[in-house]
């Protein structure tokens, strides 16, 4: 196993407007938002994405309204269960994580296949897709590219203290998928456009609660300053990309959901404390066969 170095974690105290805005719901408010789902009344408020839990096409086949079925809180915790199995793919290779080489891919793209670009959905299952976005920030560091995550607050009734990619829904506004992934990331962590490097994205990622995601990828480029959300983000920490780039870190995992709706498996990249899983952690994949082609 490769050593890697500590990741760097930022902890923010400040309160402002956006955290007013965007406070914990309860599970009421939360049903109140699928009512207004179905009767096609479209809500402000976003869902979070980069955690969002992998559900599969079967849950649809059966009748089940998967977002119903997000609504309502897991019955595990998916860090405490046991692993399947590796991935174990061979790590990408050392020169093709450099700030160079993820530029000449961008500008050249490969022959590739996405491994997970949707949670097994189609447009004729699940016609009501929310455009969506999130950024994979590669940060600049003297010792190698790392990727920011942020880590959610521990008092929110949904994804409490899962970790997932800034990001969000698409606004009127938003010019493009790549303006609304760095529109959120400056309101969620407050990383300025002028640090940023976009070099291009991934194929869309459909989730299971009906969100069509553009997983935008962007170099950061320090010095740079942030300021988290105290309303929606705990942490902000960085883990090393050589890390996340080996399959050997890639685990599968699986769990037993309530009501007979079967058992799920997921994708999960532990890393120290924080437990990166579901929907984070399938654009990842996407990410690593993309670099490996």
């Amino acid at each position: 196993m490769s050593v890697v170095q500590n990741c760097i974690i930022y902890v923010s105290v400040r309160a402002n407007r956006r955290a007013l805005r965007k406070s914990c719901q309860t599970v009421g408010s939360l049903r109140s938002q699928l009512h207004n789902k179905q009767a096609g009344i479209v809500p402000k408020r976003r869902a979070p994405l980069g955690a969002l839990f992998l559900c599969r096409s079967r849950l649809i086949h059966a009748g089940f309204n998967v977002l119903e079925f997000v609504l309502s809180k897991l019955s595990f915790d998916p860090a405490l269960l046991p692993v399947d199995s590796l991935a174990g793919e061979p790590p990408v290779a050392p020169e093709q994580l450099t700030t160079r080489a993820l530029r000449t891919r961008f500008l050249a793209l490969p022959v590739w296949q996405p491994e997970t670009s949707a949670d097994q959905l189609t447009r004729g299952e699940n016609a009501a897709l929310t455009p969506a976005s999130v950024l994979l920030p590669l940060v600049v560091r003297e010792t190698g590219l790392t990727l920011l995550f942020t880590q959610r607050t521990a008092h929110l009734t949904d994804h409490a203290g899962q970790v997932s990619f800034p990001g969000g829904r698409q606004e009127s506004h938003d010019a493009s998928p790549i303006d609304t992934a760095l529109r959120e990331t400056e309101e969620e962590v407050g990383l300025e456009r002028r640090h940023i490097e976009v070099l291009g994205t991934l194929p869309d990622y459909l989730t299971g609660t009906g969100y069509q995601v553009t997983p935008v990828v962007a170099l950061v480029h320090p010095p740079f300053s942030l300021r988290p959300d105290p309303g929606e983000v705990a942490e902000i920490f960085e883990v090393p990309l050589r890390f996340l780039m080996d399959g050997a870190n890639h685990q599968r995992r699986s769990a037993e959901f309530p009501n007979g709706r079967g058992r799920r498996s997921f994708y999960a990249m532990p890393y120290e404390r924080f437990f990166i899983w579901g929907a984070t952690a399938g654009m990842l994949r996407n990410l690593f066969h993309f670099l490996r082609a």
